[in-house]
């Protein structure tokens, strides 16, 4: 990213701002929500993963602990915010196809990365426009669910939908992100672990001023995760499907023109 003008740089800033906030403020999204906009700035998404994956392990570790000491503090009864047998259940489910698509990133070219990722996007804007989140009420195919999320999680770390999809029905709503941000933070540090095997650039010097502007969106984020726990808040999804649906249309003609 070395030879990117001034207005990229800020553009980029804004954009892992909005990224904090999605991360906290949903549980998830912290990627799918913003790579169409990183993307419309530099068509290359192994440039910008690794970032996205470190700030995925620093902010949702952080906010785990400080959640579960929260909860010791009032003496909930729940045993933490994180429903851990659950989470080793469906992982054993998700892990062959994460280690499938962890190669097909590196293997892949960008465009056609770019390609997937906007195509996903576009069907999980949909689903927020017209309130029609993805939902399974069948065994088999929530397993289908789970391991083409560990798949696209492996190629471009933007299964949440299809993960959701599943887990959003089986944990209640206040255990429901930390279990998610514990999810991804396995998932990320397997994905970690096959860029450094590999030689990925993490694009380090650039962590020293993305992760602030990450933090700034993590705190509103979680302001805002306290107001959705209390209440609905269609509205917003909408106007967040219909802005994704127009970004993720403009990169996908922009990937296969």
């Amino acid at each position: 990213m070395s030879d990117l003008s001034l207005v990229q740089y800020v553009l980029i800033g804004l954009i892992f701002v909005w990224s904090g906030f999605v991360r906290s403020g949903l549980g998830f999204g912290g990627a799918v929500l913003s790579l169409p906009f990183l993307l419309l700035v530099l068509d290359d998404p192994v440039v910008f993963l690794p970032i996205i994956a470190v700030h995925l392990l620093v902010f949702s570790s952080l906010t785990i602990v400080m959640n579960n000491r929260k909860s010791q503090v009032a003496q909930r009864p729940e045993g933490g915010t994180v429903d851990w047998p659950y989470l080793w259940r469906i992982l054993g489910i998700m892990i062959v196809p994460k280690l499938i698509g962890v190669f097909g990133l590196i293997t892949l070219p960008a465009h056609v990365m770019s390609a997937i990722i906007f195509g996903i996007v576009v069907v999980y804007s949909l689903s927020y426009i017209f309130n029609r989140p993805f939902r399974s009420k069948n065994k088999w195919v929530d397993t289908v669910f789970l391991m083409l999320g560990g798949y696209v999680s492996g190629t471009s770390l933007i299964g949440a939908p299809l993960i959701i999809a599943v887990v959003a029905q089986h944990l209640p709503k206040e255990k429901l992100r930390d279990t998610l941000f514990a999810l991804w933070f396995i998932l990320v540090t397997i994905k970690m672990a096959a860029f450094l095997a590999v030689g990925v650039d993490l694009q380090l010097i650039h962590h020293l001023w993305l992760l602030p502007c990450a933090a700034v969106g993590h705190v509103i984020g979680l302001r805002f995760h306290d107001y959705v726990l209390r209440s609905e808040t269609p509205l917003f999804f909408r106007l967040l499907g219909g802005v994704l649906l127009v970004v993720s249309s403009i990169g996908l003609w922009k990937a296969v023109a």
